[in-house]
């Protein structure tokens, strides 16, 4: 695993159970809501998780660009299924976007790299 895989998953983890472990119900429910918007329903969790990462790129979150792309690797999204998420991320959000994108590139071919 590459170190730049396992330092993300690391402090996610360790930085959500800080969170959550000061037991603030807002807080708890906000995660839990996101938990479960991205359950199987009406619509395929994977579909859901490309909607999570274009949005995360519009949104420019780097780390919920990493979180959605791991999300989509597990989903087994291939790397051209992934290029069109890139693609429309980038047509909504703008120019802005491409560093974030290139990004994205880097972190995708890591977990590809990682399988």
């Amino acid at each position: 695993m590459s170190d730049q895989i396992n330092e993300f998953r690391a402090y996610r983890s360790k930085m959500n159970e800080r969170i959550l472990s000061a037991d603030n119900l807002v807080i708890k429910r906000l995660f839990n809501l996101d938990t479960n918007t991205y359950a199987e329903g009406a619509l395929p969790t994977r579909t859901k998780e490309m909607l999570g990462l274009v949005s995360s790129m519009v949104l420019r979150c780097d780390d919920c660009v990493k979180y959605h792309l791991e999300k989509c690797h597990e989903q087994g999204i291939s790397t051209p299924e992934v290029l069109e998420v890139f693609a429309v991320a980038n047509i909504v959000g703008g120019t802005i976007v491409i560093p974030h994108t290139r990004r994205a590139m880097e972190y995708w071919d890591e977990l590809q790299k990682n399988t």
